[in-house]
């Protein structure tokens, strides 16, 4: 895997507060309608605000491709609060493939996952530090090219002959959820290719390179006027529920309990809230 470039630090230090435990939560096992699991009472709010101990080293997180805008924010809000601490640029990537990287011993201090199932496969390794949290949800809408030139108005268009779909493959989140989607609406579709994430759905879509993806409605919104976008019905009842953990082998767990907090805190939460995501 090449490491890319390291992400420029941010030069104006924010007013955030710092966060420094991890809120007692426990994510389910695969069930997309499990109830919040982030402990949001007064008590487990103070303590994430607490100051912690100076933070130096290096942290490397391992993030679902849909955070990839969020996360890069966040990272950089993290660094500005401890400017000890390095953040190696985040590996994004489908959440299938980045636990295949951790079973296999990838080195990384924090996992942040698009949905329940595959966190609970990097737990039943026994690679947790401590329970995952939810901390962010999304759905999924339909993602098309600029002009919409094969006139996709609805799930049912999907299924027509001559329009090319797009999908993420169905081992990972985005596809699992796509697949739940269609089935509900009783549409069968045949892709024309089933992508690793759902950053590569998007940019084929973005690409004309197909008529239409299924893809979650963050990331049209990171899109801008490139795509525009359908949210067809049902969506609201396929939530992707998104859990987030430090490993246990982590080679700075300080650092690592301290981003999980920061990500749960209530300027975490209204950083990824500012891209599109909703409470889980």
């Amino acid at each position: 895997m090449t490491t890319p470039p390291r992400r420029r630090r941010a030069g104006t230090v924010l007013a955030l507060v710092t966060t420094a435990s991890l809120l007692a939560a426990c994510v389910g096992g695969s069930s997309r309608t499990a109830e919040p699991t982030a402990d949001t009472s007064p008590g487990a709010t103070a303590a994430a605000q607490a100051p912690g101990p100076e933070l130096t080293g290096e942290l490397t997180v391992y993030a679902a491709a849909s955070l990839s805008a969020a996360f890069d924010d966040l990272a950089t809000r993290f660094e500005e609060l401890h400017p000890a601490l390095d953040v190696a640029p985040l590996v994004y990537d489908g959440s299938s493939t980045l636990a295949t990287q951790l079973l296999e011993g990838a080195p990384a201090d924090v996992f942040a996952s698009a949905d329940e199932t595959t966190m609970a496969t990097v737990a039943g390794a026994d690679l947790l530090a401590g329970p995952a949290q939810l901390f962010a949800a999304n759905t999924l809408v339909i993602a098309l090219p600029r002009g919409n030139p094969a006139e996709v108005t609805s799930l049912d268009d999907l299924a027509r002959p001559g329009v090319s779909v797009v999908l993420c493959a169905t081992a990972v989140p985005c596809g699992s959820a796509a697949h739940e989607l269609l089935e509900a609406a009783g549409v069968s579709v045949t892709p024309v290719s089933e992508e690793q994430n759902v950053s590569a759905v998007l940019t084929k879509v973005r690409a004309d390179e197909a008529d239409a993806g299924l893809v979650y409605a963050t990331d049209v919104a990171a899109a801008g006027t490139d795509v525009t976008s359908i949210v067809p019905p049902g969506a609201e009842d396929v939530v992707n529920r998104y859990p987030v953990a430090a490993l246990a082998e982590a080679a700075n767990p300080a650092a690592a309990a301290a981003f999980v907090s920061f990500v749960l805190s209530p300027a975490g939460q209204s950083v990824l809230a500012g891209y599109g995501f909703s409470a889980p």
